[in-house]
């Protein structure tokens, strides 16, 4: 089966209030198939050297509740590549409060000074998840912050 790759973002910065997590960038699949996430992309506008980490993870979400859409900003995904269909797959920003049922299966610290992670999959490594699921990134600051995020996935 030929891949579909698509592509979602912020599309502006995204504000994290101190020492409360927040779903930034989120992704959901249609409820006939998965999704292959391939990149992820982190940026902060920081500006002091003393600023504490942010925690950044990746969950995977079951959006049991508060799906893409729901006290979130809606995101148009963007194809990318491959066969020009339907994206079946719905995608938000910014959540107001947190999606469910989330697992973190990636965690690190990132400086909010002009931190910026850009991270690509090895091929046969991608995480993916279960039909209907999804993907959310979350980040914790110590400090106000903001972050600009971008993430890359397949149908599978």
């Amino acid at each position: 089966m030929a891949k579909i790759g698509y592509s979602i973002i912020t599309g502006g910065a995204v504000s994290l209030s101190a020492s409360t997590a927040k779903s930034v960038l989120g992704v959901q699949a249609g409820e006939s198939f998965s999704i292959d996430l391939k990149k992820i992309w982190l940026g902060f506008t920081g500006v002091t050297a003393s600023e504490a980490p942010v925690t950044c993870e990746l969950c995977l979400a079951t959006f049991a509740t508060n799906g893409p859409g729901t006290n979130s900003t809606s995101v148009t995904p963007i194809q990318l590549y491959g066969r020009t269909t339907t994206v079946g797959a719905t995608a938000a920003k910014n959540w107001t409060s947190e999606p469910t049922v989330l697992t973190t299966i990636a965690e690190f610290p990132l400086t909010p000074n002009g931190g910026t992670v850009l991270y690509d999959w090895p091929l046969g490594d991608t995480p993916d998840c279960a039909l209907g699921n999804g993907f959310v990134l979350r980040c914790t600051a110590a400090a106000t912050v903001s972050v600009r995020a971008s993430m890359t996935f397949e149908r599978a």
